[in-house]
């Protein structure tokens, strides 16, 4: 990030503003956020979704119209649904991720990626966690989820959506919160056959959709590094009357990370 990132001050990047972390994350940045912003929380909210207006990704690019109703019903009540999760990690950028999830995830509580498919034969465990202003709408719906064999977190994120310079319309913004900054993902809405629905982060120059990684300087100002070369892709379909998702991860053109879920209709809690 020092290296290859770059100054940016808040001013000049509102769209990548977002919750940061302590020392240790876990499920703390909820409330830590909620202190700064002066904002209430709801935990292991019974109701709320990612997206609470899906509808709101409508574009000159993307129509929402075109989505498996099932599709929008998860965005939009992700607390009524649990995931069935399976992983699998690829040779040699397998070397890579394990590092990472051996020598800052572990000791930071975040994105505790499965590095084998029986990491989650025990499942994944969901929360949503809704992050309200004093007029009761939502700033941030976070999404809590951790492996069940281990309590490990692989996911500590906050959800909402954000219009950014280099697209025609709004994209999904999730932030994860690390140590003294964050890793902000932005994913572009496309339509896939068959009332599919497509988020992926390939973009092309700083402005537009992809992966960004943020820390924070001690005079208030942040360093930011768009990190090209990292590229996610969720997939979500409906298959023999059941939602599914892929989720790809790739580096460096190689992939990574690959979770296919079974999206169910009853939560499973932390």
């Amino acid at each position: 990030m020092w290296l290859f990132g770059s100054r940016r001050a808040d001013a000049d990047i509102p769209w990548l503003v977002g919750p940061v972390g302590g020392p240790y994350i876990g499920d703390t940045p909820y409330e830590e956020t909620a202190r700064q912003e002066g904002l209430s929380v709801e935990r292991e909210a019974g109701a709320g979704g990612l997206l609470p207006d899906f509808s709101v990704l409508q574009s000159p690019t993307f129509d929402v119209q075109l989505v498996d109703p099932r599709i929008r019903d998860f965005y939009e009540g992700t607390a009524g649904f649990s995931l069935d999760t399976w992983a699998t990690t690829y040779f040699p950028a397998r070397l890579g991720l394990w590092l990472l999830v051996q020598t800052i995830s572990r000791r930071v509580n975040q994105l505790n990626f499965p590095l084998d498919g029986l990491d989650t034969a025990r499942g994944m465990t969901s929360e949503v966690v809704l992050l309200r202003r004093a007029d009761g709408s939502i700033k941030y719906t976070g999404w809590y989820r951790c492996i069940r064999a281990t309590g490990r977190a692989i996911y500590t994120g906050f959800y909402l959506t954000e219009s950014v310079p280099a697209y025609d319309g709004r994209c999904v913004k999730v932030v994860f919160p690390m140590p003294n900054g964050n890793a902000t993902v932005i994913l572009r809405p496309e339509n896939r056959p068959e009332g599919g629905f497509r988020l992926v982060s390939a973009g092309s120059a700083f402005g537009d959709v992809g992966f960004y990684r943020i820390g924070k300087r001690p005079d208030g100002d942040q360093r930011v590094w768009l990190v090209r070369s990292l590229h996610e892709q969720f997939d979500l379909y409906v298959e023999n009357a059941e939602l599914r998702c892929d989720h790809h991860v790739r580096f460096l053109g190689l992939p990574v990370l690959s979770l296919h879920y079974r999206i169910n209709g009853a939560p499973a809690r932390c």
